[in-house]
């Protein structure tokens, strides 16, 4: 059964960087397509990001795209979500989601099933 835990998460100033992780310590994630959101408050939860099982190529959404990196290391059975030159506007709650019928990434958080339990990443200085 995959259980997804989020970590990594963390107070950092503008232009540093994170690195989100993303992983199933009660199963393999090799078959599976991860997506990563994330929700600040009073807002929507917002698709960033994913990783399809279905051809390995990730995929960023256009907001983010040339700060936010995906990657997975399967010996670790972990999915990494790398953000640099953060922003306030980057303060969010980070999630990764994935659902055993997605053979795709999907920005729409209602395609996934399996959430882990989010990652808080506060942007100040």
């Amino acid at each position: 059964q995959v259980h997804l835990v989020e970590s990594g998460g963390g107070l950092v100033q503008p232009g540093g960087s994170l690195r989100l992780s993303c992983a199933s310590p009660g199963g393999t994630l090799d078959y599976y397509s991860i997506g990563w959101f994330r929700q600040a408050p009073g807002k929507e939860r917002e698709g960033v990001g994913g990783l399809s099982n279905s051809d390995g190529s990730a995929y960023v959404a256009d907001s983010v795209r040339g700060r936010f990196t995906i990657s997975r290391n399967n010996a670790k059975n972990t999915v990494y979500l790398q953000i640099n030159s953060l922003k306030p506007e980057d303060t969010a709650v980070y999630y990764c989601a994935t659902d055993p019928r997605l053979r795709y990434v999907s920005f729409d958080p209602s395609d996934y099933a399996i959430w882990g339990q989010g990652t808080q990443v506060t942007v100040s200085s």
